[in-house]
């Protein structure tokens, strides 16, 4: 949210990450999570991405008389599994949708109560008629039609994010018609400041640890840190171990 672009963050921007043996930071710029999460600690930072999306969810929708009861998640990576854990600990009716058809993701969905979804996102939406779209995927196309499919005064919120390049063919009179008329919004969103760790840290100390821990399905020592850019298509979170052992 910095406008002047001069926002540092470690390992992301300016700044070098955790990976060393000795570090300080302002206590004022740490986030205490729940002791109970172990290893699972490190999914802080991807569910203050989605805890910021909701949160933009919320905002934008009150414009006006805003209740959803329906949302569809765009991939079922770790951006989207914990969107969907959230939309499930706000009470919602969740989807996901996802092109593998077996294996841990349609299981971890399984487990949060939710319904998976593994055809096209028209079928998918066809289905659970979303009053909110989490797009996970990063996929043009997938945003794209994402946008085509809310009901009226739905929400699409980006948080993939799309390669450059890539050229796509869409009707965008058809597309501009559908926002207009049915009052809907397109918004980005990605993590921006301590108000969005903490709530993460909130959402992880109310999930089911075994859970959390199960998305982490890869973890690979710090000298073989390569690797971990090589998983198979089956992983959902690979983590770097700043131990070799």
């Amino acid at each position: 949210m910095c406008r002047n672009g001069r926002y540092t963050e470690r390992g992301i921007k300016s700044l070098d990450g955790f990976a060393s043996q000795l570090w300080t930071t302002p206590a004022a710029y740490t986030v205490p999570v729940d002791d109970r999460l172990g290893p699972a600690g490190v999914l802080t930072e991807p569910t203050s991405v989605v805890a910021k999306a909701w949160e933009q969810v919320d905002r934008t929708g009150d414009r006006a008389w805003f209740a959803p009861r329906t949302v569809l998640v765009t991939g079922a990576g770790p951006i989207g599994l914990l969107a969907a854990m959230i939309g499930v600990q706000r009470g919602l009716d969740v989807h996901v949708l996802d092109r593998v058809t077996e294996g841990v993701k349609p299981e971890l969905v399984a487990s949060l109560g939710a319904t998976y979804h593994h055809g096209s996102l028209a079928d998918a939406a066809r289905t659970a008629r979303p009053d909110v779209v989490i797009e996970a995927t990063g996929v043009g196309s997938v945003a794209f039609d994402a946008m085509a499919e809310t009901g009226s005064y739905g929400i699409v919120c980006l948080t993939g994010v799309s390669p450059r390049g890539r050229t796509l063919q869409i009707d965008a009179g058809a597309l501009n018609r559908e926002l207009v008329l049915e009052n809907d919004v397109v918004v980005g969103s990605v993590n921006a400041n301590m108000r969005h760790y903490r709530a993460a840290a909130d959402h992880l100390a109310q999930a089911d640890v075994a859970w959390l821990r199960r998305l982490i399905t890869t973890t690979v020592p710090l000298g073989d840190f390569a690797t971990a850019f090589d998983q198979g298509g089956d992983d959902v979170k690979v983590v770097i171990s700043l131990e070799d052992s």
